[in-house]
Order: structure tokens, then C-alpha cells, then sequence
């Protein structure tokens, strides 16, 4: 007799480090405020675990891993070329900057591009992690990329799970994050990146459940009913946004797993595709159903009740736009917008709370970078729209992270439009994980199923 292992699969360290980076996201990393605990929490957890994994010998893989490594890069030097002290004669001649000239001692005085440094500051030092997130995914072997959407699942699961309490009644209270007390936010300060989150447990819950044929008749009920749950809290956040991007989620599930499907029913009689596709739908939306007729859905309610001219996104896209026309082409600095929109601020939209983003990434990221942030935005998503077409393109059970990472970063575009999810750390590790992903196009795994 001979003994097999059942379990012959070893973590590297590079995996565990990743893990380890996951787990202080997922308590700390759900908030985007500067002064926030979890601010500290995470950027110093990245910082320790990059500094363990040199001494632990873990090399990044730079096949394949091009264009993300290369968009990191430009984005890090712009944030920082804008810390860089410039005479008088260079900075006041860039836009927007008038009103330093009746500040004492202006004419000698050295300042760095921003006109909000220390906010710049901040956005420079937030990007440690994706780039320690961009090291220890890179740095995994080729068997090990098939744990990651289990890992990535679970991660949601847990979080989902937390919004459940606080659905429930059940006050909890991060001291990491400046969460709303009541809300139905997760482990996030902001319901709409919360419902963002959980949009991708939609699209990771089908992958792991059918591109794997050894156990998708357990997986398959598994991932359906997460999915349905993930739709349901989905709907208890109140995100409105949450609505679209979870809709957008359970097509490109369904389309993502549309393959494998088909193939675990070859030989099935053909109205059994059809049939099982529109009872996974039917099951969703009665659930979902049964969620408004309860008035438990939230998000709905919100979206027939508020007044879009009260909205405060709407009211302050007019002074947005004139904000980026006044600092255009050099930008006013990386996360500076809520001391320059201060500047700019008309006496209507003065109120006992503030704006502190656009609410529209598109538009903060013009009004911070000016051109050159314009230009570096517009080669990462040409980058993206290439490289989705040709993982779209593509067959066979290798394209299938490449389309999941390809459906992850649209979410991110979509929700960015409406709010600002790139700039929490948890969505700054996703991003860069669905970046690897959609970058290993014609690679094939070497494990037969997503563990």
C-alpha cells in the first residue's frame, strides 16, 4: 500500500505574507480618510511585511507583470514630483496659484508644485500598498495564483458578514475606520465601497465554483447562494451605486462561468442550460423581491426617495468643473482636494458637514494631476480595454483569470464614476491583484481547479 498526502500543496512565503496583508486590510483597510487609525495600521503592516519578505529572500516575477509594474511606477513619480520645491519664477506661473502672491516673503519663497503638500504627502505614502501588494502577488508561483479567488472570497464572506450585524441591529464599532454608526458598511467607512466589495463576491463566487470541475457539484448551490446573499446586503447598504455595480456583477458571474457550465452539462438535453441559467436568475430575483416587498432593501428606497437636485454630488459638479478649468493644465495636487474646494467653495453649498472628494475619481484625478495625470489615465485604461479585449477573446481554462481580473477593474471604472473606492487600501490591493490577473493572459495554470 502506498500513502498519498491528501493535502500536497505548501504555502511559500510570499503567499503567506500576501495573506497576512489581506487579513490587516480587511480589519483596517476599509477607509480613505488621512486621519483614520487604520491609515497607520495598514502602511505600517505593509512596510514590516516588505521588510520581512526581503530578509526572507522572496523575489518579484516581472513576466507578464509589465504594465502593472510600469503604471505603479509613473503614478509614484508624479505623486512625488509634485513634492519637489520650485522657484518663484516656475511656481508662480502655473495656474491657480494667484493668491499665494499676496503671502509674505512670495516672491523668494521655494514651493512644490501642490498647493496642499502634506496632503500629497499622504497620497505618496498610501501607495506602499499596492506595491507590496504588487510584490508578494508577483512574487507567487504559478500553482498558487488558483488560491488566490478562494482566498479573495473568503475575505468578502467575512466582511459580508459583518454588514449582516449591523443589518441585524448588532452595533459595531472599528476604531480603525470612521464608519457611521448604524450604517451598513462592512469592514468599510463608505456603504457605497462596501456594496463595491461585495459586487465582487459576485463575480469571484461563480469563478471558484465551476472553473473548477473536480468539485462543482458542492460549489455550484455554494456559489449561488453567496451570490444571493451578497446581492441581498447589497440592497440593506443603501448604496445606490451598489444597485448598478451589483446588477453588472451577476452578468459578467454568469458570463464568466458560461463555459464551464456548458461543459459540466454536455450531454444534458439543450433546454437545460437555458433552464438552469434563468432559475439561478429567478432565485436571485425572488430573494431580492421578497427583500423590497419587506422594506429591508434600503438601496432601493434611497434611490426613488432622494432628491437628485439635493444631492450634494450634483451641486457641487458645477464648481468641480471650475475648479479643474482654473488649475488646469498643472493640477492643484494629489489628495488636496478638500482645502482647494474650500478655496473655491459658493456660499449655497456651505454646510455643517464637507465635501471631501468630487465623487467622481475621473474628475478629482484631473483636477490633482492636471495633462499629466490626464495622460498616464488615459494609457492605463488603453492598457486595459487592449488587454480585456484580447482576455475576452481568448479560451480555454487559462483565460479564466484574466477575464475575472478584466471584470474586476470595469466595476472599479463604473463605481469610480459615481464615488471614490480606488483610494481606500483594501480596493488598492484588489485593483492591483485583478491588474496581475488580466495581465497573464496566455499563461496557463498549473493546477487543474481554483482551490
Amino acid at each position: 500500500m502506498s500513502f498519498r498526502p491528501i493535502m500536497t500543496f505548501s504555502w511559500s512565503c510570499s503567499l503567506s505574507l500576501l495573506v497576512l496583508l489581506l487579513g490587516t486590510l480587511w480589519l483596517a483597510g476599509g477607509a480613505s480618510h488621512a486621519d483614520v487609525t487604520g491609515q497607520v495600521i495598514t502602511r505600517s503592516t505593509a512596510w514590516a511585511l516588505l521588510v520581512l519578505a526581503i530578509l526572507c529572500g522572496v523575489r518579484p516575477v516581472g513576466k507578464g507583470a509589465g504594465p502593472v509594474f510600469w503604471l505603479l511606477l509613473a503614478t509614484a513619480l508624479l505623486v512625488l514630483l509634485q513634492l519637489i520645491p520650485l522657484p518663484p519664477i516656475i511656481w508662480t506661473a502655473l495656474p491657480g496659484r494667484e493668491f499665494l502672491l499676496n503671502a509674505p516673503f512670495s516672491e523668494e519663497t521655494w514651493r512644490p508644485w501642490s498647493l496642499a503638500p502634506s496632503k500629497t504627502i499622504n497620497a505618496a505614502s498610501s501607495l506602499i500598498v499596492p506595491a507590496v501588494t504588487f510584490y508578494f502577488s508577483s512574487a507567487m508561483q504559478q500553482e498558487e495564483r488558483a488560491w488566490l479567488p478562494a482566498i479573495l472570497l473568503g475575505v468578502i464572506v467575512l466582511s459580508m458578514l459583518v454588514g449582516l450585524l449591523q443589518f441585524s441591529g448588532f452595533i459595531i464599532d472599528n476604531p480603525f475606520i470612521n464608519d457611521s454608526r448604524g450604517s451598513v458598511g462592512g469592514t468599510f467607512a463608505n456603504r457605497n465601497h462596501f456594496a463595491l466589495f461585495l459586487a465582487m463576491g459576485c463575480l469571484i463566487a461563480p469563478v471558484w465554483a465551476f472553473a473548477g470541475k473536480q468539485s462543482a457539484r458542492w460549489r455550484a448551490p455554494v456559489a449561488l447562494a453567496l451570490m444571493t446573499l451578497f446581492a441581498l446586503t447589497i440592497l440593506a447598504t443603501g448604496s445606490r451605486a451598489g444597485i448598478l455595480t451589483g446588477l453588472l456583477a451577476v452578468v459578467l458571474g454568469l458570463a464568466l462561468c458560461w463555459h464551464d457550465v456548458r461543459l459540466a452539462l454536455h450531454g444534458a438535453p439543450r433546454w437545460v442550460f437555458p433552464t438552469l441559467i434563468a432559475a439561478i436568475l429567478g432565485v436571485i430575483a425572488l430573494f431580492i423581491l421578497v427583500s423590497i416587498a419587506a422594506d429591508r432593501a434600503e438601496s432601493v428606497r434611497r434611490a426613488f426617495e432622494m432628491d437628485p437636485g439635493q444631492d450634494m454630488r450634483t451641486r457641487g459638479l458645477p464648481t468641480v468643473l471650475s475648479m479643474i478649468a482654473a488649475h488646469f493644465p498643472a493640477g492643484a495636487g494629489f489628495g488636496g482636494f478638500d482645502p482647494i474646494f474650500r478655496l473655491h467653495e459658493p456660499f449655497q453649498l456651505l454646510k455643517p458637514t464637507y465635501f471631501n472628494h468630487a465623487h467622481n475619481d475621473f474628475l478629482e484625478i484631473m483636477l490633482d494631476g492636471g495633462l499629466p495625470a490626464l495622460l498616464l489615465l488615459f494609457v492605463a485604461i488603453g492598457w486595459y480595454g487592449i488587454a480585456s479585449v484580447r482576455a475576452w477573446r481568448a479560451s480555454g481554462r487559462h483565460s479564466v483569470l484574466p477575464k475575472l481580473g478584466s471584470a474586476m477593474l470595469f466595476l472599479i471604472l463604473v463605481a469610480s464614476g459615481f464615488d471614490y473606492p480606488a483610494r481606500t487600501p483594501m480596493m488598492m490591493a484588489m485593483m492591483v491583484i485583478a491588474a496581475l490577473w488580466l495581465c497573464r493572459i496566455g499563461q496557463p495554470l498549473k493546477r487543474t481547479d481554483f482551490t
